[in-house]
């Protein structure tokens, strides 16, 4: 088995799990129903974070583009200049100041970003202090054509971000994706490589890859890595120009769904273990049997 070099097959090498703050906590997902009144949608979110905080949550996820419509003619009107901050991204600054007051670590779903002339599907992580701590750019842009079912092009609006996010937490250590992203193995292995505990997907899979793929590939790369998965979309509209599938969901390490909703408003409080990536590691030994002597995933930024 040694000459088959699983240490080469991950460039640079893999780095090894690292210890957790916590083993144990409640994940808190939040699927919110959107509207177009933005300033409804900030409220509404709120008080769904302060209820999962209530309910013990120590980790909140949001949907994808949960203070607008899902569209491309919406993003530029609901954009915001997350850097700025402040009355220029009310958006953000809730979420700021909800972790800080609840002690929470926040992923925040993602919004439109406006950037100079540019436009971005961001996802912002807020630490229990308050702090930005990750800005993650949708790296995969949905530009789908599935004839007669649905045809829908981000590009035409958005710019695909530069950056995997990795991002140590006081619940772990966090790779973060947004809906797209999650159909790219290669993303959540170099997470993976990165010594990731929980990877993160807010998402709002449609009617016509939902029911085939949505469940599938977050246990897909659940189970390819090792690791938990945690998903958020938005709930399913009456009356929506794009119709999210719903079904926010939680993984575990061995690929089972351990918890999930369906297409309503939802809030769902899970516990995730992490002395649970140990025992399926060690019985399963993915990363000493792979074929370094074969294959490579490579991680360019690192």
């Amino acid at each position: 088995a040694s000459s088959f070099q699983p240490e080469q097959a991950r460039v640079p090498s893999a780095l090894p799990l690292p210890a957790p703050p916590l083993t144990k906590f409640n994940i808190g997902l939040c699927q919110l129903s959107v509207t177009s009144d933005k300033k409804r949608n900030i409220s509404h979110a709120k008080k769904a974070i302060e209820e999962a905080a209530s309910k013990g949550a120590k980790l909140v996820l949001l949907p994808e583009i949960w203070n607008s419509p899902y569209s491309n003619d919406s993003f530029p009107v609901y954009a915001e200049d997350i850097d700025a901050g402040g009355d220029a991204s009310p958006s953000t600054a809730m979420l700021s100041e909800v972790s800080k007051r609840l002690r929470i670590t926040i992923i925040g779903g993602s919004i439109p970003e406006r950037v100079g002339d540019r436009l971005y599907n961001t996802c912002c992580v807020f630490g229990s202090d308050g702090e930005l701590k990750a800005k993650h750019r949708k790296i995969h842009l949905f530009d789908i054509d599935i004839p007669g079912k649905i045809t829908f092009m981000e590009s035409k609006t958005l710019t695909a971000g530069e950056t995997p996010t990795i991002v140590d937490t006081d619940v772990g250590r966090i790779g973060i994706g947004i809906c797209y992203d999650i159909r790219f193995q290669e993303l959540a292995m170099i997470y993976a490589a990165r010594g990731a505990h929980l990877l993160c997907y807010p998402g709002a899979f449609n009617m016509t890859t939902g029911p085939l793929h949505w469940e599938l590939l977050q246990r897909a790369r659940a189970t390819d890595n090792q690791l938990y998965v945690a998903t958020c979309s938005p709930a399913r509209g009456s009356g929506a120009g794009y119709t999210a599938w719903g079904h926010s969901t939680l993984v575990g390490p061995f690929g089972e769904v351990l918890a999930t909703t369906e297409h309503e408003e939802d809030i769902i409080i899970a516990e995730i273990d992490y002395s649970v990536l140990e025992q399926r590691r060690t019985s399963l030994p993915l990363n000493k049997q792979r074929r370094g002597d074969l294959y490579q995933l490579v991680d360019v930024q690192r």
